[in-house]
């Protein structure tokens, strides 16, 4: 794994998680019905860890000699909460998957203290979807 592949592979998780940002805190506002307030305090809890995310692979990107990105992945359109809460596990899964093979690319690059830090990523982006998923068990369609 060369320097610059590596980079551009950070940069692309980097537009996901400015992605997610905006996602999330977008679908805050555009929750409704009986569960609204709760729905949108779940919304706006993850922004704090997809901003971390986002300023760990902007602060890399930069370490290695990179330049970060600043245009965000596209947000998913979602008119209920049904599809808001399946869009954000896409992307939670999505990230997961991505951090997974961003660790690998890490470990051949040689870089052990990044290949953690994307493994508690992973981690991180596991337990999103894992509450999302059980959020949508029993939700009416």
């Amino acid at each position: 794994m060369d320097k610059k592949t590596l980079i551009d592979h950070l940069n692309h998780d980097l537009a996901g998680e400015l992605g997610a940002i905006i996602q999330y805190v977008t679908y805050a506002a555009k929750a409704t019905g009986p569960y609204r307030p709760q729905l949108s305090q779940f919304f706006l809890a993850e922004v704090a860890d997809e901003q971390l995310h986002a300023q760990f692979l902007a602060n890399k990107i930069v370490a290695l000699g990179g330049e970060p990105v600043t245009a965000p992945r596209p947000v998913p359109a979602a008119r209920t909460n049904r599809e808001m809460l399946e869009a954000v596990l896409a992307a939670e899964r999505q990230a997961g998957a991505d951090y997974t093979a961003r660790a690998q690319e890490a470990d051949a690059f040689g870089d052990k203290g990044l290949v953690v830090q994307l493994e508690d990523m992973v981690r991180d982006e596991t337990g999103h979807a894992e509450e999302t998923e059980r959020m949508l068990r029993d939700w009416p369609l």
